[in-house]
């Protein structure tokens, strides 16, 4: 009786400690957590290659800071981000070094990122699909996901 009490004792504090950490990150934006590479953009009537000829955009959130940082693909950038159960805004004043950049890729990265007011990620985890409304507007590729 005494092993079938403490095994429900443990089983029962296991669940509880399980339940707890699911409350403190709510599941849609932690999904976000890690880093992703670009491999779609809406809008620009340049292939895809053309804008981003030697480095694709990537894009890393650090969900217990609401921190974003990322390159786009000529200058690195940085700033804070909203993100509640699929709803997602970035700051106006993200933050970004200032390098001479050829083409339209970066210019049109950053204001497609500021269009952004959702997400959805599909593929297993794999892909993140970043929206406005219902349009699907950047599309990335998981290539890491950050660990706790």
């Amino acid at each position: 009786m005494r092993k079938i009490t403490l095994l429900l004792t443990f089983v029962c504090a296991t669940l509880l400690s399980c339940s707890s950490k699911k409350e403190l990150v709510p599941t849609g934006s932690k999904s976000l957590e890690g880093n992703w590479e670009l491999t779609y953009i809406t809008g620009p009537r340049i292939a895809f290659d053309g804008l981003y000829p030697n480095t694709k955009p990537n894009i890393t959130f650090n969900i217990s800071n609401n921190l974003v940082m990322g390159k786009n693909s000529c200058n690195s950038y940085t700033g804070s981000f909203k993100a509640e159960g699929n709803k997602l805004s970035f700051n106006e004043g993200m933050a970004s070094t200032k390098m001479f950049c050829e083409g339209q890729g970066e210019t049109i990265y950053m204001s497609t990122l500021q269009k952004i007011d959702g997400f959805t990620i599909t593929d297993d985890g794999k892909t993140l699909n970043l929206l406005t409304g219902d349009v699907e507007m950047m599309r990335f590729e998981r290539k890491y996901a950050v660990r706790h």
